[in-house]
């Protein structure tokens, strides 16, 4: 059971329908112990108007990949790698609007192809896919994109469970914050590497 949390900070939290942060102070429960190791022990709680959203623990650091030349790829990790878990205590969703159960999920780090299929989704191609712990067994592996999209549908979703990812706005860690009118943007430093992540939201295209 997860002990009681701090409320961070979260400004302009007038709306009922605004997002806000609190820290979790305990490791999560049910992890596999391979996971557990090299998670952080704090974590990241986003509630909504319905109460809690998502909850979100990092892991320790990000071994980091060679930076990119494509400019649209922003965060320096490769390929499969595992940044973390979220857990969702409700129904929760993904950034096509795809409904995922409750549960725990991993997140590893992906480039959305350049394809016709993809055209305009973002205006960077860093994602985090999520996959349902118990069909991914080895934190330490680095799937191809071809074997995550499809480890990722196990989610029972009909596309990956995709996450945006991205470089922060800011240097304050960790913030919460409202990008354009639905968005709600996470933005946390994992070891050495300054990240955010779109935790509520969907893409409206």
């Amino acid at each position: 059971m997860i002990k009681p949390v701090l409320l961070l900070c979260c400004a302009g939290l007038a709306c009922a329908q605004d997002y806000k942060l609190e820290a979790i102070t305990a490791a999560p429960t049910g992890v596999p112990a391979a996971y557990a190791s090299l998670l952080d022990s704090k974590g990241y709680r986003v509630s909504g108007p319905s109460g809690p959203w998502c909850e979100i623990w990092f892991r320790k650091s990000i071994p980091a990949g060679a930076k990119s030349s494509d400019p649209s790829i922003t965060l320096p990790i490769t390929q499969g790698t595992f940044l973390g878990i979220m857990r969702f205590p409700g129904k929760g969703a993904d950034r096509r609007d795809q409904t995922l159960n409750a549960g725990i999920y991993t997140m590893r780090y992906s480039n959305y192809p350049v394809d016709g299929a993809h055209q305009g989704v973002a205006p960077q191609r860093d994602f985090a896919l999520l996959t349902p712990i118990g069909n991914d067994p080895d934190p330490n592996s680095t799937p191809d994109f071809d074997k995550l999209v499809a480890q990722s549908k196990t989610s029972g979703t009909a596309h990956a469970a995709v996450f945006s990812l991205e470089a922060p706005s800011g240097t304050s860690f960790p913030a919460l914050t409202k990008e354009g009118d639905h968005d709600w943007v996470l933005a946390v430093k994992v070891g050495d590497l300054p990240l955010a992540i779109i935790v509520a939201g969907a893409y409206q295209g």
